[in-house]
Formats: C-alpha cells, sequence, structure tokens
C-alpha cells in the first residue's frame, strides 16, 4: 500500500520545496508539478509532490490524521 500526506508548501527554491507536515519540515522534489506556488498544498509521496490538492480537502485530511493520532477518551489501546 502507498500512502501519500498532505503538505503545505513554505519555500520553493528551483525545483525543490520546503514542506510542513504535522509540525515539521521536509525536502520535496516539485518535477512532477506545474503552477505550484508558497501557500499551496501538495500530496507528498516518496519526497516528491505528486498532486496540487485543494486547500479545503488538505485540511480536512490533515484534521482527520490528527484525530486518529488523538483518539477520543476512553478508546485508548492498553
Amino acid at each position: 500500500m502507498c500512502l501519500s500526506i498532505p503538505a503545505k508548501l513554505i519555500a520553493i527554491d528551483g525545483d525543490h520545496a520546503t514542506v510542513s507536515f504535522g509540525g515539521n519540515s521536509y525536502r520535496a522534489g516539485l518535477q512532477l508539478l506545474d503552477d505550484v506556488q508558497v501557500g499551496d498544498y501538495v500530496l507528498l509521496h516518496a519526497g516528491f509532490a505528486i498532486q496540487k490538492l485543494d486547500r479545503r480537502e488538505a485540511e480536512e485530511t490533515l484534521r482527520l490524521i490528527d484525530e486518529m493520532q488523538d483518539p477520543p477518551a476512553g478508546t485508548e489501546k492498553s
């Protein structure tokens, strides 16, 4: 199974970008995308931005990921 994560572009340097996810920053290749700008959301997979995302869709996905990491009280595994 492959997994890609929504990440926000925070800086662009040629064909690479710095993206942010989960409070950390990562370097991502932009070779697969055209017309991305600082502030855009992209899907990050294996070090590459593979798709530009709608802001609302990206934020909802990130919210769901956060929710999976912090389950509601009383549902923790023992």
